[in-house]
This record gives C-alpha cells, sequence and structure tokens, in this order.
C-alpha cells in the first residue's frame, strides 16, 4: 500500500491523500486552502479519473470544497462520508460556489456529485476492492470521522482533524480498540506552546469580555466558521446568557450558520447524549433559541447603525469573505466595539494579520484600518500538543506516524517529540511512500 501527498502538507490547508493498493487508488479528502487565494491539491487529472472512490473525513472546506472539481475533472466514482457530512458538505460547497464562481464547475457538475454519495455509519466496514475502510468519529464536527485503511493485513489510520475532549456538541473521539502499523495524523496546533486553557478559564475570560463591550455599549463581532463552531459558540452564548451571566442583548446569526443549525437539529443522534436529552426531555430546542435573530441581508445596516449593544456571530471565520466583510468594515473604526476571534487562523488571512498584531489589513478591493478591541480565546474543535502527544499511544502495534495539516514549523516541533518512540515524517507536497 502506498500513501501519496497532494494537499495539506506542511501547510494547514487543500488536504487531499491518495492511497494505492495493486487494485484500489482512493483518495482521502479534497479540500482548498482557506487562505485569501484560495489553491487547490496538486493531484494530477489522471489520478482523479482512475481513482475508485473519494472518502471524505469532515465538511471544512479545507477538507471537502474541492470534491465538485474532482467530478470536473473526470472522477466517475462514488463519495463515502457519514451523512451529517454529506449534508454539510453540500452546503459548504454552495456557499463556495456563490462567493468563488469556480468556472469549471457546471450544473451537470454538481448534479453528478449530487448523486454519487453513499451514506456509511460509524464503525460500519466497507470495502474497496482489495481495501477495507472504517470510518471512526473523530470528535472535531458533527459527523467527522477517522478513516482506518486496511490492505492485506496492515493497516493505516488517518486522523482528519481531531478533538479528544468533549464539547457542547460532541463527544470526543472514539480511539476504543485501535490497531494499525501506520498513523497519518494532523499537527495544526503541534507546537510546543499549542497548550489550550481549560474550558472553565476560556468561558470565563470570554464572558468577561463580552460583558465589558456591552455594559460600554459597544457591539461584540465574533467571526466563526459556519459549519461547526458557530455552532458551538451558539449554545456556549445562550447558556450563559440564560443563567444570567450575560445581559440579554441581540444575539445576530448571519451567514449559513442558521441552516446549519437545522442540520445538527436533524441530526442530533450524532450529538453527546446531554444534547439529545435537552431536545427529548424537554420543550427547550438549544438549536432554536430565543435568543438568535436569523438576519436576512437586508437587515444588517440596521444592525450596524442601531445604537444598542448586540453580538453578531457571522462568517467566515479567518475573515477571508462573506458578511463578516461587511461588519467589519461598519464596526472596525471604533473602539468601542470588539472582534473575538475563536479558532485557527491560517498564514496570509486576515484573521491571521490581526493575532499578530497587525492593524491594517487588505480585503480584496481595500484596506482597513482596525481601531476596535482584538482579542483571541481557543474554541478550538483540534486536539492541541497535549492531545497530539497522547494519541499515538492509543492506536496498538502503531510503528509509523506522517505529520500533515500543520505550519512546518509546528509539525518539526512535534515530530521531534515524537521520534522517541516511532518513525516520524514530516512529508512535502508529492512525496510518496510506501507503507
Amino acid at each position: 500500500m502506498k500513501v501519496r501527498f497532494f494537499g495539506g502538507a506542511g501547510e494547514v490547508g487543500r488536504s487531499c491523500i491518495l492511497i494505492t493498493t495493486p487494485q484500489a487508488k482512493i483518495i482521502l479528502d479534497a479540500g482548498l486552502n482557506p487562505s485569501e487565494d484560495l489553491a487547490f491539491p496538486e493531484i494530477p487529472n489522471s489520478d482523479i479519473k482512475d481513482a475508485d472512490a473519494v472518502v471524505i473525513t469532515h465538511a471544512h472546506l479545507d477538507h471537502c470544497c474541492f470534491t465538485p472539481h474532482l467530478f470536473a475533472r473526470g472522477y466517475k466514482g462514488k463519495i463515502y462520508s457519514t451523512k451529517p457530512t454529506m449534508e454539510l458538505l453540500n452546503i459548504q460547497v454552495a456557499d463556495y460556489m456563490r462567493l468563488s464562481e469556480p468556472k469549471e464547475i457546471t450544473k451537470d457538475v454538481l448534479a453528478r456529485m449530487a448523486k454519487s454519495f453513499k451514506v456509511i455509519e460509524y464503525r460500519e466496514p466497507f470495502t474497496i476492492k482489495d481495501v477495507k475502510i472504517e470510518l471512526i468519529n473523530a470528535g472535531h464536527l458533527l459527523g467527522s470521522c477517522l478513516i482506518k485503511v486496511t490492505h492485506n493485513g496492515k493497516s493505516m489510520i488517518y486522523t482528519g482533524d481531531i478533538n479528544l475532549q468533549s464539547t457542547k456538541l460532541l463527544e470526543g473521539a472514539d480511539l476504543n480498540n485501535l490497531q494499525a502499523q501506520t498513523l497519518i495524523m494532523e499537527s495544526t496546533y503541534g507546537g510546543k506552546d499549542d497548550i489550550f486553557m481549560s474550558e472553565k478559564d476560556m468561558a470565563r475570560g470570554m464572558v468577561k469580555s463580552i460583558n465589558d463591550t456591552i455594559l460600554q455599549g459597544g457591539k461584540v463581532l465574533i467571526p466563526s466558521f459556519g459549519v461547526g463552531r458557530a455552532q458551538e459558540v451558539l449554545l456556549f452564548l445562550d447558556d450563559f446568557m440564560n443563567s444570567g451571566k450575560l445581559p440579554k442583548v441581540p444575539i445576530y446569526v448571519d451567514g449559513m450558520i442558521g441552516k446549519v443549525l437545522r442540520i445538527h437539529r436533524h441530526n442530533v443522534i450524532y450529538c453527546k447524549k446531554e444534547v439529545q436529552s435537552r431536545i427529548l426531555m424537554s420543550d427547550y430546542d438549544p438549536f432554536k433559541s430565543p435568543n438568535f435573530t436569523i438576519v436576512e441581508k437586508p437587515n444588517r445596516a440596521k444592525i450596524v447603525e442601531s445604537d444598542e449593544s448586540a453580538i453578531i456571530v457571522t462568517t467566515s471565520g479567518m475573515l477571508t469573505g462573506g458578511p463578516v466583510v461587511y461588519y467589519l468594515k461598519k464596526l472596525a473604526r471604533s473602539s468601542m466595539n470588539k472582534l473575538i476571534l475563536i479558532g485557527y487562523q491560517a498564514e496570509g488571512t486576515p484573521g491571521r494579520a490581526l493575532i499578530d498584531g497587525q492593524r491594517e489589513i487588505s480585503f480584496h478591493d481595500s484596506k482597513l484600518n482596525v481601531e476596535m478591541a482584538v482579542e483571541l480565546y481557543h474554541m478550538s474543535a483540534h486536539a492541541d500538543r497535549r492531545q497530539l502527544e497522547q494519541i499515538p499511544k492509543k492506536i496498538r502495534g502503531l510503528r509509523e506516524i506522517f505529520l500533515v495539516h500543520g505550519e512546518k514549523s509546528k509539525s518539526i516541533s512535534l515530530m521531534e517529540w515524537l521520534k522517541r518512540g516511532y518513525k516520524v515524517t514530516v512529508p512535502k507536497i508529492g512525496d510518496e511512500h510506501e507503507i
């Protein structure tokens, strides 16, 4: 069995891995780079046309939004994923199409993609020619999975994005009874200082920060990934507002977040038991909270021009496009307002520039001076350095690790630590390895 890396190697974004056996070619993930200038995986069209299957770990842009391009370039097979991933992927692709308008993606391409999905449940193995595949809960996003690939008695596990800790919505990754010789593991937070504060401390700091801004009459802008992080932050805000720790101000929800809330509601069996119980055993549905106001585009001006304090949760999480650009341009020049970033900010994005201390950021057509306060609170769905160090220990028989989905310096830092017990490689784009 051979593995070749066409994206996500030495970088965050455009995850794409090709597994090859004597009989099968299987693509694991098909993502884009989330920076301002979208970059595609460097997979040749010949490999796309010859592929027997595509398996998607989860429905974030950097893991799934190259999928329609596969069909435009000759892929004719199935897409294997969980049910939530299928539904969320379609929303992500529609949003990507609206913002980027890629010329090679036609209505016919989208129709062929829509008919190609094969829904798979967790821990139910299936076969592609001479390969057995199993999807296992990764704890990162609704329906996210690890992919276990077995051929000729040897197994490899690809984590996609992974989180061991439970969140407001999800249980942590299911690493029970795993055995494999090879691990392909994300390293987003692989730097030695990438240690997240406790959820309790993070919540305390974020609630105090929001209160400070509301009390002085400002607005709090929280950009988020429309899939996953936005739903987590909305449940967080809803709980603290209902408990009285946040004042009752409007929570405006803009972008595709409202559609994704509905998908979470319809797939609540993939959420943690506590969330299921809240819906099934009481009259309160956290996905339909009266604290949330879904924003229609014509109403955005009223929100920013109003004198009332408010919390605005909108896409996109790295400030690369979407409604957040409108809100930021309107709110950034007042120091009474605050921007709260809650997730990873990729290199080359406006969000990363702000975290690195810049106060003039560039959008496609203009520059913006940011005078509002900027703060970062990790509501991350990724494993931090401590978790990443523990993951290999939970896999029996593990000998070799490939580190992907991380800035090169972070992957190398983690590699140096893991080399104490395993053969570890930080691959480059185009590298091929026998496993």
